[in-house]
């Protein structure tokens, strides 16, 4: 199964639009925050599609509607999603890394710094998918097959 991850819209729903046409196999897109509103414009707009947001330190109002995390099982995967700015991501993962543990993900993903990332660590797939607004658009790809996960970072190219 394909997921398309992105984060950090910030009021970009053109190139919103475009990573979700760029990549028709992903059922699931998960938005990582700072971007509810366009998400939440566009839901109905892709009934073939699952668009899970949830609210980051930008999303001002949405908070109240939005958790600011969440966990999803995709193929038995437990992903731990969430924008970051809670666990301090900027000033570095350990604290978002022992999140994820605690609560048994294998996955975890996270946006708020605007800085793509994909490593592995102790059995923790970590994904920062970048941001889809600036110059540099970035989003992830999340692919969990039999043989296991591959992530990937994209550029848009718009």
């Amino acid at each position: 199964m394909r997921v398309l991850i992105v984060s950090d819209t910030h009021g970009d729903e053109y190139a919103l639009r475009h990573a979700i046409a760029y990549q028709p196999q992903a059922k699931l897109v998960i938005h990582l925050g700072d971007g509810a509103r366009e998400v939440l414009d566009l839901t109905d707009e892709y009934p073939d599609r699952r668009l899970l947001p949830i609210a980051g330190n930008c999303d001002y109002g949405y908070s109240a509607v939005l958790p600011d995390s969440g966990i999803e099982i995709v193929a038995g995967y437990r992903i731990f999603f969430t924008h970051g700015h809670r666990y301090g991501v900027k000033m570095g993962l350990y604290k978002v890394c022992c999140a994820a543990r605690e609560k048994d993900c294998q996955i975890l993903l996270f946006g708020h710094t605007h800085m793509p990332l994909t490593e592995y660590e102790d059995g923790l797939y970590i994904m920062n998918p970048g941001s889809l607004a600036g110059h540099r658009p970035t989003y992830g790809i999340l692919d969990i097959t039999q043989a296991g996960i591959v992530t990937n970072i994209m550029e848009l190219g718009l």
